[in-house]
């Protein structure tokens, strides 16, 4: 999850060189922070060191626990809704769903460590489905609900599913189809136990909803298949689950072009949900928060999802998918206090028709996040909003995610030009080439330490080594200013990842596909302006000699083997590359050229 994306090009990182005393024992806590500083008297920063307060400890616990531990507090108050389709359950009902499907896991022969898959747009399914595997010790697998079927062979096979709980359809893509195209062997599957050859640690699907589809279990069904001695086994496993143990898979793709596995620990997530509610005052307060963004995402299911066991939040669900109308309905009718976006659903909210017939009066606060977050849009969302104390989040899905927040009382600006301090327990600092720390103001490598870094990527030690130094430091690859009051400015990227609309789209992915297409010599993708989405992608496309081939048609091809988003809106034919004397494609030039080609050098996003 990055939140800011505001330049291009950045500073030479090589001209910081500090000197060695800076990093020293020299410190002062000035204002809950503790900072490297050579000028404790005034409070004010000269090294790029900053670390969150720390005064509340951490929670040593585990997901299960916590929602036990709501049920029995406050077991009536109603813990999630959907407002399209009318569920709500209270927090022993939601304790008690959990439960019953976690004991159905158990009856197929589920275990602790185990890895469950989900798949689907947001349900009342998918929140039961999260909190039971957590009861169950079992690592649940988080499936963008529009990866298409390579997508999804790849990231079940990867971790090993042995379940995968899937949703019936999204967005007009029927997923039993595109299972039934992975798994033939549905088709003379009676006992709905799977010997498939692509997926061979898969051994059953669970489809959500009503219908029933040959060779798998309708998730009512498995609900009441677990028996009393699976649920006593369910409510011992409590005592026996650590917090440091793993219970989610976030997959994010890197240069590399294939998904990783970021494998999360109850403590990670547990601990992350929770401080963000404490900047936010939900403890203190009655919340409902609308959540309009996606589960599968660390955004939806930890800044969201999980406050409601980390702060008893009552935590509204709008739709399945985004809908600006839906969200607006759902805020007013349920009375939320808090709002959750990128900025590209709070721009068609404040742009929906229908807009001044809903009463917002409620709405305070809220998270923007995923996507840089225009002045002029924040400004919006507090007048016409209401949400004077909005807070803009950074992140990544390896930091759990959210590494950096602003608080409600800081100054619009300051929201908006840059992603706020280290939140609580966790370290930042901004590092030259050479590895040292830049004096403030000075642009480097942004690079985080804390409780909330992952475990590892899952069977990647190699990936995880390049990622995380021996001393815990994740490096994040984004380029960062910090000033001298802690507040920290992303100013470029040293990775080439594109953000459209608050997803991260990896170039490499899409060049490796459109390479295997017949036609196609050579391919590189880059990022273009867009107005409303921050990013498009854009294609260059180099074609084979005595072969030709239309945009249509690789738009065509690539619909069918990618997620909708990261189709190239853009193609470019053409028959070469701008390169280095080393013969290195020099993206920085093709984005350059395809954007003035493009007419859209003077976009900027709203």
């Amino acid at each position: 999850m990055k939140s800011f994306r505001l330049l291009r090009k950045c500073k030479s990182i090589t001209s910081c060189k500090p000197h060695k005393s800076a990093i020293g024992d020299d410190r002062a806590i000035v204002n809950g922070f503790r900072r490297y500083s050579s000028a404790s008297l005034s409070g004010k920063l000269q090294w790029s060191y900053a670390q969150g307060p720390g005064e509340t400890p951490l929670l040593g616990t585990t997901i299960g626990h916590l929602l036990q531990q709501q049920a029995e507090t406050q077991p009536d108050k109603t813990a999630v809704v959907f407002t399209a389709s009318g569920d709500r359950l209270s927090f022993s009902e939601l304790l008690d769903k959990a439960d019953q499907l976690a004991a159905g896991l158990l009856s197929l022969g589920v275990k602790k460590g185990d890895r469950v898959g989900v798949w689907g747009p947001n349900t009342i399914e998918w929140v039961i489905a999260q909190y039971a595997t957590a009861r169950a010790g079992i690592i649940q697998a988080n499936i963008n609900p529009q990866y298409r079927p390579e997508e999804v062979e790849f990231t079940l096979n990867k971790v090993g599913c042995k379940v995968l709980i899937a949703a019936e359809e999204f967005k007009g893509q029927n997923y039993y189809e595109m299972l039934f195209h992975l798994v033939p062997e549905l088709a003379n599957t009676k006992s709905a136990h799977i010997q498939s050859h692509l997926l061979p640690e898969l051994k059953h699907i669970i489809m959500m909803g009503n219908k029933s589809h040959m060779g798998t279990i309708n998730f009512n069904d498995i609900m009441k298949a677990g028996t009393t001695k699976d649920r006593t086994e369910i409510q011992n496993l409590q005592n026996r689950l650590q917090f440091d143990e793993p219970i989610n898979i976030q997959f994010t793709s890197g240069t590399t072009g294939n998904p990783k596995g970021v494998t999360l620990s109850h403590h990670n997530i547990v601990n992350n949900s929770y401080f963000v509610a404490q900047r936010l005052n939900y403890h203190t307060n009655e919340t409902p928060i609308c959540i309009p963004v996606p589960l599968y995402h660390c955004f939806g299911m930890v800044l969201g999802s999980l406050c409601t066991v980390t702060a008893g939040a009552t935590c509204v669900y709008p739709s399945s998918t985004f809908d600006a109308g839906k969200t607006l309905k759902a805020a007013a009718q349920e009375r939320c206090t808090s709002m959750y976006g990128v900025p590209t659903m709070f721009i068609d909210m404040l742009n929906h028709h229908d807009f001044d017939s809903f009463d917002l009066s409620s709405l305070y606060t809220g998270v923007m996040a995923g996507s840089p977050c225009p002045i002029e849009t924040l400004k919006q969302v507090i007048s016409r909003m209401n949400m004077d104390r909005v807070t803009v989040c950074y992140g990544m899905t390896e930091a759990s995610p959210v590494t950096h927040q602003s608080f409600p009382t800081d100054p619009a600006e300051k929201r908006v030009a840059t992603v706020g301090k280290p939140h609580s327990h966790v370290e930042c600092k901004v590092i030259a080439e050479n590895g040292e720390i830049c004096p403030i103001g000075t642009p480097g490598e942004l690079c985080t330490r804390g409780y909330n870094t992952m475990l590892y990527y899952w069977d990647e030690p190699t990936k995880t080594k390049e990622a995380i130094s021996l001393d815990r430091w994740y490096h994040t690859g984004d380029i960062a200013q910090m000033d001298e009051d802690g507040f920290c400015k992303i100013v470029g990227r040293i990775k080439d990842m594109i953000i459209r609309g608050g997803e991260n789209v990896y170039p490499t992915e899409i060049e490796q596909l459109i390479y295997k297409h017949p036609k196609v010599k050579d391919v590189q993708v880059v990022g273009v302006p867009d107005e409303r989405l921050g990013e498009e992608i854009c294609a260059w496309i180099q074609v084979k000699e005595n072969q030709s081939i239309s945009e249509e048609e690789i738009k065509s091809y690539c619909k069918e083997k990618l997620a909708r988003y990261k189709v190239p809106k853009y193609i470019s034919i053409v028959t070469e590359f701008p390169l280095t004397v080393t013969g290195k494609v020099q993206k920085y030039k093709i984005q350059e050229i395809a954007t003035e080609a493009l007419g859209l050098k003077h976009v900027t996003p709203k």
